[in-house]
């Protein structure tokens, strides 16, 4: 398996070179969303306008979420007319379908820019109140704040980097998708605007995280994914200390992202998932290239802030990794980052054709005392939309479960 980052080459998934005709000429659809706040400057330079209109335009598309260039009207008509005939457009990836879980989580088909068809769409849950998978990371993500009006206190969306994954991880329903592209920048920040806007979300106010956890591997699209973290930190205003992002262990992405600002990094979370190599290289076949060990060195470069922890997210599989033998291997393991760390534990979300079963709540129970009485910081993930695909390792575009709105 070839685990390189096709992030680095721009022809590969050409996204934004799809033709359409318009009055009979053809017209090259050219993408804003996604464009900093210093492109979108360049651009109104280079159209003759003063460079402040660049400013308008970052306001419009990133902070007051407009769709279409028709509706800034901050910007004079006439450029709003040239940029259309131009062939420029907002093109914010939209949501197609939405489907809603009697315990209120949301999964969301997102459309991108490559095409129509739902082959193409990823998917991105929101959730309201979390599933408490922050809680204990070392940053004032999991503190609960007034908020007058809502009937959640907190909420956080689960975010794809690409359509499928490459990482075949034998317990994911996203696996069987196989890797078919890669997200751009635009596409990862879009899921998220659009969901706050259908939510009427008010950034800086509402508690809101943000987990990079859901289709597709972020380090194996480091640039982009990247890119849509600054996005969403200078453009749309969120903050980096509510962000965390989950590798399956890709060293060296992990060994890039240690090198990353603090002032735009997200928190890290190793999805761990075995308590050996032995193990995990049967549920997790990305461990063959880098095993336990050469993840833990990488983790060790990370340059933590204050109060903030490493985040070591653990699956149990029923009679596979749930055993207290392998809670006290994993306590061994934590240990030997020499970081400040927890770990989350997620029981299996069963899905269709895959040949694990969900541990035994005295299972999961015995695993967390475990854990507890050697000293490991432990938390227990609550499952969230298991009626909709939308918990933990179910994201495979299902449209046959829940309810449409």
């Amino acid at each position: 398996m070839d685990y390189a980052d096709p992030s680095r080459d721009r022809k590969r998934h050409p996204v934004c070179f799809i033709r359409r005709q318009r009055g009979g000429v053809q017209v090259t659809p050219k993408p804003l969303f996604g464009m900093d706040r210093a492109a979108l400057t360049v651009l109104a330079e280079e159209a003759g306008e003063p460079s402040w209109r660049g400013e308008q335009l970052a306001e419009a598309i990133y902070r007051q979420w407009v769709t279409s260039i028709e509706g800034i009207t901050t910007l004079p008509r006439s450029w709003r007319e040239r940029m259309a005939k131009e062939g420029w457009e907002i093109r914010r990836p939209t949501i197609v379908q939405p489907f809603r879980s009697v315990d209120g989580t949301e999964r969301y088909l997102v459309q991108g820019l490559a095409g129509a068809g739902g082959s193409d769409t990823v998917e991105t849950v929101w959730m309201p109140e979390g599933d408490e998978g922050e809680t204990g990371d070392g940053s004032e993500a999991g503190e609960p704040a007034e908020a007058p009006g809502r009937t959640w206190l907190r909420a956080t969306i689960c975010v794809s980097s690409q359509v499928g994954c490459a990482v075949n991880c034998q317990f994911c329903l996203t696996a069987r998708l196989g890797l078919q592209r890669n997200l751009t920048a635009g596409e990862i920040a879009g899921q998220v605007v659009s969901v706050l806007a259908r939510q009427g979300v008010k950034v800086g106010k509402d508690r809101l995280n943000l987990v990079f956890m859901g289709m597709g591997e972020p380090l194996l699209n480091y640039d982009n994914f990247m890119g849509a973290v600054r996005l969403l930190v200078e453009e749309v205003g969120l903050s980096p200390l509510r962000m965390t992002v989950s590798t399956s262990g890709i060293v060296p992405g992990i060994e890039r992202f240690a090198r990353e600002s603090p002032e735009v990094r997200p928190k890290l979370a190793i999805s761990l998932n075995a308590p050996n190599d032995a193990i995990r290289s049967q549920v997790m076949p990305v461990n063959r290239k880098w095993p336990i060990e050469a993840v833990l060195d990488a983790v060790r470069q990370v340059r933590l802030r204050p109060r903030e922890r490493i985040t070591f997210e653990y699956v149990l599989l029923g009679g596979v990794t749930d055993r207290p033998e392998h809670a006290r291997e994993v306590a061994r393991l934590v240990r030997r980052t020499g970081q400040p760390a927890k770990v989350n534990l997620i029981a299996w979300n069963p899905g269709p054709e895959i040949a694990y079963e969900m541990p035994r709540p005295d299972a999961v129970e015995a695993f967390r005392r475990t854990l507890a009485a050697e000293g490991v910081a432990v938390y227990l993930r609550k499952p969230r939309g298991r009626d909709i695909y939308a918990a933990c390792g179910q994201l495979k575009r299902t449209i046959e479960a829940g309810s449409n709105e």
